[in-house]
């Protein structure tokens, strides 16, 4: 994963990277800072693996209240992640960023309590009352639930007692820097994966229609819906369409921007995406992230330790994904002009070929741009614009025989979603992750010493009685390989200075001698590592202005919640509660989700421009019974969607 090397052991060039000593991210604006991968991971094999390839930090569900209901984890998976993760100096961070009704919060602090316990290093959370509760000092972060949209909450937040700060997914690199100027705790954006259409934390849409809260972790994913997009008297203009589906994130190129503009966790989403998905993505962005590092010229520096090697060579582009959009991270001026994946929220995979002909329904001939194999699996857009698949049960040159029976005219366009021999690379390669280590044996009188430095100058050394003989053959070589045996510790030798010359040493005695040392060091390793301790609220500030008005869309839910906001100076009684505990505050025109995404702006005709006229004034989304009001709010650059009914 680290890529100099020049560090200076025993008088010799030592093959591992320069570290600097651990400096927690807290300290970020020192000379050096430390920067980390955040990685998902729906649960502990899929953590490990990230960890193996190239993760810095991992984030995952517990057994509840975590904003994926799908991804929860036994308190004992969590304890196998973090006693694997903090071998590398990895943190752990675990979710617990849903709203809590009050009859869950004794359940919500004994969670909490067993979390501290086992060592983990930070929850991330989004309901305000979790400040408020009785649960031990571990540092908390606050999620991008929170809905983090301006510099002054980000400060708000941090005076509050929250470590680090998730920020909006919607935010450009130069509101990045407003947000790093106003704060002094590390930021953490995302850079891949799916995009929520609405504001994060500020979408009501699944609630209103299907009772399942995506503040609860039960999005029904509205948003990946087919609606009709018609005009005030219901004549359609578009038909069928996933107008509120968004493409997937891709900031793999843009790492060293928002490192100049102050991110220093670079979060990748998917706790519910599988182990492939997460070996490769991770692996790619470890080794971006790498190349903006030592782009930086000495000012930044990865978090954790030790070196993932996958075996494969990582590309985002052959796993899911719906398109690729930076969003708006370059905006204004590099704001792009499609963002929406309008005819299907699957995967469509690469382009492979154009069908020439098909002599049956499940056989094809295709005009191929690249190799197709036994297993793979294609798809295409039927005559009535849905995408659909099939699975490839044999390839005899152009000719494709397929699984089941398929319908498909010449000249559709065939793409690959599903690559059998890029899938059986991703599933055997274990990554593994290792930790150099350099050696130093001598002789001391009548004993005999190991010393072991890791890659950050820590140092053991462990020493035995030895009855020395000279030796008859030269030593050095069977020494090197008695110490390089180091099995299955999470430590690689990579440089070893053997001053002991012809005298012969046993192999059995340097075998048990390396597993002292190696023992010696794992444990001090072990006892080195400390995690942090929640930032204590900052004395007169972290207040909200008097004439703070507060609504049901800063989803309060409990009386804790409350109490936060009375003591940060909301004049404001009664304080409004989320919509999940006052359903009947739902109207016939409740504002369901508020986005930075425009169609207007997707479909080229943006208000503030002349080709505002392509499209009404008024437009409504419908999707069977479903109807949905759109409003423009053009001098925020934002679009409301209410429902209309």
């Amino acid at each position: 994963m680290h890529s100099k090397k020049a560090r200076k052991l025993f008088g010799k060039s030592v093959n591992f990277a320069e570290k600097i000593e651990n400096m927690p991210l807290e300290n970020f604006g020192t000379t050096v800072a430390a920067v980390e991968l955040l990685a998902p991971a729906r649960n502990a094999s899929t953590a490990i693996a990230a960890i193996d390839h190239g993760a810095d930090a991992v984030y995952m569900g517990a057994s509840g209240h975590g904003a994926r209901s799908q991804a929860s984890n036994s308190i004992e998976d969590v304890r196998r992640v973090v006693c694997y993760a903090h071998k590398f100096g990895v943190r752990v961070y675990v979710t617990v960023n849903t709203i809590v009704y009050d009859n869950e919060i004794k359940e919500v602090e004994s969670l909490i309590g067993e979390l501290w316990r086992l060592g983990v290093d930070a929850l991330i959370v989004q309901d305000m009352g979790i400040l408020r509760m009785n649960i031990p000092p571990i540092p908390l972060h606050a999620s991008t639930q929170c809905d983090i949209r301006t510099p002054e909450k980000a400060r708000f937040l941090e005076d509050a007692g929250f470590s680090q700060l998730v920020l909006p997914r919607e935010l450009s690199l130069e509101e990045i820097r407003s947000f790093r100027a106003a704060t002094t705790v590390p930021l953490e954006a995302f850079v891949h994966g799916a995009l929520c259409v609405s504001y994060s934390g500020d979408c009501q849409a699944s609630f209103v229609l299907t009772g399942r809260s995506a503040n609860r972790g039960e999005c029904a994913q509205i948003c990946r819906y087919k609606y009709d997009l018609e005009d005030a008297e219901g004549a359609k203009i578009l038909r069928g369409k996933h107008l509120l589906s968004l493409k997937d994130m891709n900031r793999i190129d843009s790492l060293g921007d928002m490192l100049d503009a102050g991110i220093t966790s670079f979060k990748i989403e998917g706790r519910l995406k599988d182990e492939a998905y997460v070996k490769n993505v991770v692996a790619a962005y470890s080794e971006a992230l790498d190349r903006a590092i030592l782009a930086s010229g000495g000012k930044f520096r990865r978090a954790s330790r030790g070196h993932a090697r996958p075996s494969f060579r990582p590309d985002v582009r052959k796993s899911f994904n719906r398109g690729f959009t930076s969003y708006f991270l370059q905006a204004p001026a590099g704001a792009p002009a499609r963002m929406a994946s309008f005819d299907t929220p699957k995967w469509i995979g690469e382009e492979v070929g154009i069908v020439v002909r098909q002599p049956s329904p499940r056989q094809l001939v295709v005009r191929r741009n690249t190799t197709l194999n036994n297993g793979d699996g294609i798809g295409c857009f039927n005559e009535a614009g849905e995408y659909c698949g099939v699975r490839v049960n044999r390839v005899e040159g152009n000719t494709l025989y397929l699984a089941s029976d398929i319908s498909v005219p010449a000249g559709t366009v065939l793409y690959r979603n599903s690559d059998r021999n890029w899938s059986k690379l991703i599933d055997q390669s274990e990554g593994g992750r290792k930790i150099g280590i350099a050696m130093r044996l001598r002789g001391i009188a009548d004993r005999i010493a190991l010393e072991i430095t890791d890659e950050e100058g820590l140092t053991v050394t462990h020493a035995c009685e030895c009855d020395f003989q000279i030796a008859r053959t030269p030593q050095e070589d069977a020494r090197r390989r008695t110490l390089s045996k180091l099995g299955d510790t999470h430590f690689e030798l990579l440089e070893l200075h053997d001053s002991l010359g012809d005298r012969f040493v046993p192999s059995s005695v340097l075998a048990s001698l390396r597993r002292e040392a190696v023992s010696l060091l794992e444990n001090t390793c072990a006892a080195r590592y400390t995690t942090g301790y929640r930032r204590a609220p900052a004395p007169g500030s972290g207040l909200l202005p008097s004439s703070a008005k507060l609504t049901r869309h800063d989803n309060i839910a409990n009386s804790l919640a409350q109490d936060f906001y009375r003591e940060h100076l909301v004049s404001q009684e009664p304080i409004p509660s989320a919509l999940e505990v006052s359903p009947d505050a739902v109207k016939s025109d409740t504002r369901v989700m508020q986005t930075r995404y425009c169609i207007r702006r997707e479909l080229g005709a943006c208000l503030k421009t002349s080709s505002a006229g392509k499209l009404p004034a008024k437009l409504y989304l419908t999707s069977g019974a479903t109807r949905f009001r759109l409003e423009f709010d053009c001098r925020n650059c934002r679009m409301n969607v209410h429902l209309d009914r």
